[in-house]
């Protein structure tokens, strides 16, 4: 594009929302923005996604780029934001035809400057929500009152070229006309068909990063949400031996306080053996006084600790019913996450086989086996007997043909208990082994059948 056409552009920023485009304004504008001089309050503390669009004297979109801007509280622009936007649409690859021929499209998925792509996003391409229709359709309606320009093109003097004499003759109009309608329904044809190539293309592509990080996102939320339960257990495990370190302590205590009491009760005897000597009346009162005093103490002591046990058992009961729900829910978890696991890798395996990925093995006698994709499980669970099954014999005589084929000697047992290892010929087909025939030499095969005749 020369200077000249590049001066006739008009640049002009597009805001989108989740219902669609939600404002538009002049480039100007749009740097009045950055430079703080106005705000956006209804974009207060959100990220924004914009288009920086080049727009032809005939309401023509040349070239878009998608980026991403940052709103502080207040709605001013991120003072921090230097995208070279005009840059980025001048040296972009080329994009769908919007009227005037494909358009100069930079996005995530199509950057030209690699360091500035986390900085883009990738517009919609799903039929009944294209962001690029949205654009040429609010352009052409000039909502912006830029001035249109509706005279023809005019033909450049440098671009006029003169026939030779010899070829001044009158041309046959007739032919020329279809020749050029022809070569221009061709050219159509092509241009066409490479834009559908290349949106289609750049649809694939959106849509992988899409799947990518959605992935990537549910990997995640598990990982944490398993690293928050582990906590939780490690957590409760260690609260678990502290009930458990105070119910060893209060055990503890409960003995010292019966050793204690037994030895007020020998000091008491032994006190109550004195008064003997004095009165048995006095004695008998000390006695049935002691003995009281004794059962109250022990009594108390005994409830006291009963209750504060009942109490530790109770509270050890609710956290092992809580570390039982957390350990189902981990396992619910997991199994959640191979499940998805599972789920992922059918369908990477189902998108193989539709872009013609075929999955070959190799067995003895088999040969190469190309593995439709519904045999898959089958063959995963016992390639054996799947290559037997090719073979057209049981799993045991394909077994049996495959130790032969590995080692070809005769299997026959010599009177001394040992194998007689003679080499003998190789079966080279399944089918065609049969066992005590194809894996004995001459002299036990010959052997074995006089003692089937006998």
């Amino acid at each position: 594009m020369s200077m000249q056409n590049k001066a006739q552009m008009t640049e002009a920023v597009l805001f989108f929302n989740e219902r669609g485009i939600c404002k538009q304004m002049l480039f100007p504008e749009f740097e009045a923005l950055l430079d703080s001089v106005v705000n956006m309050p209804e974009f207060a503390d959100e990220q924004m996604r914009l288009v920086y669009v080049l727009i032809n004297p005939r309401l023509m979109v040349r070239a878009a780029v998608f980026f991403y801007l940052d709103f502080d509280e207040r709605g001013s622009a991120d003072p921090g934001w230097n995208l070279p936007l005009r840059h980025l649409a001048d040296n972009a690859g080329r994009g769908p035809d919007l009227g005037a021929g494909p358009i100069r499209l930079a996005c995530r998925s199509q950057c030209p400057v690699s360091w500035h792509q986390m900085h883009l996003w990738d517009p919609s391409l799903a039929p009944g929500k294209n962001d690029l229709v949205l654009i040429r359709d609010l352009i052409k309606r000039n909502s912006l009152g830029l001035l249109v320009e509706e005279d023809a093109p005019v033909v450049l003097p440098e671009r006029l070229q003169v026939a030779d004499e010899e070829k001044w003759k009158a041309p046959d109009p007739a032919r020329e006309a279809a020749a050029k309608q022809a070569e221009e329904k061709e050219q159509e044809h092509r241009l066409k068909t490479a834009q559908l190539i290349k949106q289609q293309r750049l649809r694939i592509s959106t849509l992988g990063k899409q799947y990518e990080e959605e992935l990537a996102r549910t990997k995640l939320a598990a990982e944490e949400g398993k690293r928050v339960l582990q906590a939780e257990i490690h957590g409760l495990h260690q609260a678990l031996r502290q009930q458990e370190e105070l119910n060893a302590s209060l055990k503890a205590e409960l003995n010292a306080q019966a050793d204690s009491v037994q030895k007020t009760r020998e000091e008491l005897s032994r006190q109550l053996q004195e008064l003997e000597k004095h009165g048995r009346t006095e004695a008998d009162i000390l006695r049935a006084q002691f003995d009281a005093e004794l059962q109250a103490k022990v009594a108390a002591a005994v409830a006291e600790f009963k209750e504060q046990v009942a109490i530790r058992d109770v509270e050890l009961a609710y956290r092992a019913e809580q570390e039982a729900q957390l350990q189902r829910e981990l396992e619910r978890l997991a199994q959640e996450r191979e499940r998805l696991t599972a789920e992922d890798s059918e369908q990477i395996l189902a998108r193989l086989a539709k872009l013609g990925v075929v999955f070959v093995v190799y067995h003895p006698g088999a040969g190469h086996l190309t593995i439709p994709l519904q045999d898959i499980a089958r063959y995963q669970d016992n390639p054996m007997s799947y290559a037997a099954a090719k073979c057209f014999v049981s799993e045991e005589q394909y077994r049996q043909w495959l130790a032969h084929y590995q080692q070809p000697t005769c299997e026959a047992s010599l009177p001394s208990g040992e194998r007689c290892a003679m080499p003998i010929d190789r079966v080279e087909t399944p089918s065609r082994f049969v066992v005590g025939e194809s894996n004995c030499c001459a002299r036990h095969r010959a052997g074995a059948r006089l003692r089937t005749v006998g």
